[in-house]
């Protein structure tokens, strides 16, 4: 109510005053005048689309008697104004007749504006407008034009004024062709207007409804149809042809100014052109796509949308990165020739008051004072007071009373509006891009602005350009308002979410690229593997012995390498549409490092490396293709291989975007490394360690598997139920290291470990055995010189093939932990070969007299690296833990008994050598006495008995051959190799 009552009281004071309005000449206040109209307009309209208005002001003054005890003293006013309002524009029709002659006055004035600025886009075309390189020779020149702040005026702003000012002073369309075409091309342009954010006045109905009840008004309501007609027919084509000529002029604009940001100072009016155009046909796309009024939709639908707003964004960072250089210039101009042409001006008027001689000898003054060492001292420009003087100076000189008319004065009026917008290319360059290029009406179209990207994204030529979606959410905060700041958590935080929606969407996209292109080339690895070349291998050997294949023979199968031979350019590989999607895609994240949003600063990138973490990591667990139903897994050396080439389609990422994919590796495969990831999900680690062990050593100790020692691996025996597997396959020594490249130091231990834990299960049952023995023990230990005695002693022992079993088991386990620690030394001394010398002549090197503390410090290292150790470090730790037992893999026996004597000996800090060589003597006495047996089952394997206790003396570091010798015969052990020998040729034959 209280703004109704000044604008009425100002428009008033103008119509009294005969106001001179001319946007040519005096632009700042015949905008400002036009913009009140309309706002005033906008405000009455939204008032009465308030479905509950009366209840809110009832409400009201209920609410402010109750609180001051008397209704608002404006309150029957304000309850007449929501009356009489109800049709709001039937009654500002009748209200401003007073103000008819001004209004149409300064409606009038845009004849030179408007139709020049409403052209098609073949018009546009033919003009070369916006091109810096039609006229090589004047492209140094300055843009010039007589109305050089109407040249980006907003097409949208200025409809908005022809068609409610037309319709509040309706007269004049009667009386005044001109007004009729201006009303006429405004109505043939568009089907609605905005009036506020998303609320829309549909023109064409309104204007009829309005029209059609006045007398004689017939053929304005015809002029009218025949314009909705034309708007229905004709808008959408032309609007979508302006779009893509302003593609490629922008493109074009762009592309000189970031080769020669210089021509950005003589060009500036060019850029400012470009982005207005630009944001009104964008604003027209995107009101009239949500107000759709024809059956066809096609001129509403531009999937190339994203690449217009793209440009836009390219021209407003080189004006934000520039910005010196503009600087540099219009200070240059405005105080080398805007001051002296302007000071010529006033020095030729015939009449200049005092007042007005006094400002505009200040303007002459400020532009003088100018220098360019200003700029490169980075002093901070503010040319708002010499703006603001010029605004009053216009209202002086603009009433009809005026001793100095600025209607007699055009030129004058000209080069001001000219010195104005070489000012702002000065100070305020920052507001024209708000003023020329803010799109912050997305934010409250967030369906049309999600489809929009949506549509980008899905056409692979349009994905480059997908990033100004996000650059668009910064523009959301300059549509907030100072009277208004509950709005800005409301507007920031959809500013936010947007941007963060956008940049996922287009990193989640890049990453399924990146994905199939990976799936691609692990499918182009496995062919590679050597399991393909036995069938190769086969056609060779076929052709070289002229066996001749039958009419249905196997066709000949494809040798890899054969899609990278091209017959034609033409031939396009779903390889090269994934390879291009990614580069434009790529193209896009890869384009602003960061943007900072409502104080918060997003970085693309960032998106991209987070999703490819995340992939990278199920993928390789993927790879594994575990199925704990069957207990299946991949081989590791086929899962090395996918992952080499999985990482090598990510490296190349890097040619693409500006990320530390090594960061990538090392986040992802340091997880791997151990048991869980830090999502708690189970890693190749964890099922690498759960399948060797619960189903690879399981089948040993069920009898399906030996140990082959000559071979480094695990073998298949030959059983009535065939394993699904094939020992040899997982366990060989590639394999292993294989194995040890994917786990790394880290998983390695952890399987170390597991393995220890096993056998720690397995000595705490030997335990138990030998305290149920403990009494018969303790004899035998003193009595291995009386073999009468020993053999009866022998008898009493109960469980011995328990423990031999379980001895087995813990040497099957600890035979397997030599094979990994064999392929980590390896794996290692290829990574870090220094560093694992380093570690193995330290260990070399170690004093006997060193301290056992120490000494384990040093076995830990070594056991990490994979060198073999005189006393495991795990299986120490392991045992400490307890404060409380051929294809039989017997041979394993010797390690396990070397290994757990002395990780015991060593917990209980006795002298190992010492103990070792008291269980030779028994050992050796025992077998001995073996040796005068006649019983066949005391005799039985008596041979291979003896070759064990060789191989324990072999495998031990404390004990030596001489001291074999010295209580156990070597011609024993040579007729034992040979009875051995002879049973095992005769078992084969």
């Amino acid at each position: 109510l209280s703004f109704q009552d000044h604008v009425c009281e100002l428009l008033n004071t103008i119509d009294a005053c005969q106001v001179f309005f001319d946007i040519t000449v005096n632009f700042d206040l015949t905008k400002n005048y036009l913009d009140l109209v309309v706002t005033y307009t906008n405000l009455m309209m939204l008032l009465s689309r308030i479905e509950e208005r009366k209840a809110i002001i009832g409400l009201y003054n209920y609410a402010h008697e109750m609180t001051h005890g008397s209704s608002d003293r404006e309150y029957p006013r304000l309850g007449q104004m929501i009356v009489d309002y109800e049709n709001p524009l039937k009654k500002m029709m009748e209200e401003f007749v007073p103000h008819g002659k001004s209004l149409s006055d300064a409606l009038l004035s845009l004849q030179m504006v408007y139709p020049r600025r409403n052209l098609s886009a073949d018009q546009w075309r033919n003009a070369q407008l916006l091109s810096l390189i039609s006229a090589p020779s004047t492209m140094l020149n300055p843009a010039q034009s007589d109305t050089m702040p109407c040249e980006y005026l907003s097409l949208d702003a200025m409809e908005k004024w022809i068609v409610f000012g037309f319709i509040l002073c309706h007269g004049v369309l009667n009386s005044d062709q001109a007004a009729l075409s201006l009303w006429k091309l405004a109505l043939q342009s568009s089907t609605c207007l905005c009036l506020f954010r998303d609320e829309v006045f549909h023109i064409h109905k309104s204007a009829e409804d309005l029209f059609i009840n006045i007398r004689g008004y017939n053929k304005r309501v015809n002029d009218i149809k025949e314009c909705k007609e034309q708007a229905l027919s004709q808008a959408g084509l032309m609007h979508r042809e302006r779009r893509k000529f302003l593609r490629s002029a922008l493109k074009e604009l762009a592309t000189v100014l970031s080769d020669q940001p210089g021509l950005l100072g003589p060009k500036a009016l060019f850029v400012f052109m470009a982005l207005s155009f630009a944001r009104d046909e964008i604003i027209w796309l995107l009101r009239h796509a949500d107000n759709i009024q024809k059956k066809s939709t096609d001129d509403f639908i531009d999937k190339h949308i994203a690449e217009l707003i793209f440009y836009m964004e390219e021209l407003r960072a080189h004006v934000r990165k520039y910005g010196p250089v503009m600087q540099r210039y219009y200070v240059q101009y405005l105080s080398g020739f805007d001051a002296v042409v302007l000071n010529e001006l006033v020095q030729n008027l015939s009449v200049c008051p005092e007042d007005e001689s006094i400002i505009m000898s200040s303007f002459v003054n400020t532009m003088t004072s100018l220098s360019v060492k200003q700029v490169e001292d980075g002093d901070v420009f503010d040319f708002r007071g010499m703006r603001l003087d010029w605004f009053r100076l216009q209202a002086y000189t603009s009433v009809s009373k005026a001793s100095l008319g600025i209607a007699d004065h055009r030129e004058l009026g000209k080069m001001m509006n000219t010195i104005i917008f070489h000012t702002k290319m000065v100070d305020s360059l920052v507001e024209m891009l708000v003023e020329t290029s803010d799109l912050s009406i997305f934010c409250f179209y967030s369906r049309a602005f999600e489809k929009m990207f949506q549509q980008c994204l899905e056409l692979p030529s349009q994905s480059r350009h997908s990033i100004s979606f996000p650059l668009l959410c910064t523009h959301f905060m300059s549509c907030t308002h100072e009277l208004c700041p509950e709005e800005r958590h409301h507007i920031g935080d959809r500013s936010l979410s947007l941007c963060n929606m956008f940049l996922d969407e287009m990193a989640k996209q890049a990453r399924n690229l990146i994905t199939d292109i990976c799936t691609e080339q692990c499918t182009l690895s496995d062919q590679l593997l050597p399991k393909h070349c036995a069938k190769t291998i086969s056609q060779a050997v076929n052709k070289k012995s002229k066996k001749q294949m039958g009419k249905k023979g196997e066709p000949e199968r494809e040798k890899p390498g054969v899609e990278s031979m091209r017959k034609n350019r033409l031939l396009v590989t779903n390889l090269d549409k994934l390879h291009t999607a990614l580069s434009e895609l790529c193209f896009s994240i890869n384009y602003v490092p960061n943007m900072v949003i409502w104080e918060h600063t997003f970085t693309p990138r960032e998106y991209l490396t987070s999703h490819l973490e995340i992939r990278f990591t199920k993928s390789i667990v993927g790879m594994t293709m575990y199925n704990q139903a069957t207990q299946e897994i991949a081989k590791p050396s086929e899962l090395l291989t996918s992952v080499r080439a999985y990482m090598t389609v990510l490296q190349s990422i890097e040619n693409y975007v500006q990320i530390d994919i090594t960061r990538v590796f090392n986040n992802v495969l340091l997880q791997q490394t151990q048991h869980l990831d830090s999502h708690g999900e189970p890693t190749i680690t964890s099922l690498y360690t759960n399948w060797y062990l619960e189903t690879l050593l399981r089948q040993v100790s069920n009898g399906h598997i030996a140990y082959f020692p000559a071979m480094k691996a695990f073998v298949n025996l030959p059983t009535e139920n065939e394993l699904t597997f094939n020992a040899e396959e997982y366990s060989d020594i590639s394999e292993m290291r294989s194995l040890s490249e994917l786990l790394g130091p880290y998983g390695m231990k952890f399987l170390s470990e597991s393995l220890m834990w096993h056998i720690s299960s397995q000595v705490a049952e030997l335990k138990k055995l030998v305290v149920d023995n403990v009494e018969i023990l303790t004899q035998m230990r003193t009595s291995f010189d009386k073999p009468e005695h020993m053999a009866s002693l022998f008898k009493k022992l109960s469980s011995v093939d328990s423990v031999l079993k379980r001895m087995t088991i813990i040497g099957v386990i600890l035979s397997f932990r030599s094979l990994a620690q064999e392929a980590l030394r390896d794996v290692l001394s290829c990574h870090i070969p220094f560093l694992v010398s380093s570690v193995e002549d330290f260990k070399d090197h170690i004093p006997r007299e060193t301290d056992m503390k120490v000494a384990m410090n040093v076995y830990e290292l070594s056991s990490a690296a994979g060198l073999p150790c005189e006393i495991d470090p795990a299986l120490v730790v392991a045992l400490s833990s307890q404060k409380s037992g051929h294809c039989n893999n017997i041979h394993c026996l010797a390690k396990a008994i070397n290994q757990i004597a002395a990780a015991l000996f060593t917990i209980h800090k006795g002298s190992i050598e010492d103990r070792l060589k008291e269980f030779l003597a028994l050992a050796s006495s025992s077998l001995l006495k073996i040796g005068q047996e006649t019983d066949k089952t005391t005799t039985r394997n008596r041979e291979s008995v003896y070759l064990l206790l060789d191989m324990i003396v072999q495998e031990s570091p404390f004990l030596t051959m001489d001291l074999l010798e010295s209580c156990f015969p070597y011609v024993l052990l040579r007729n034992a190799y040979h009875a051995v020998y002879k049973q095992s040729v005769s078992s084969s034959a």
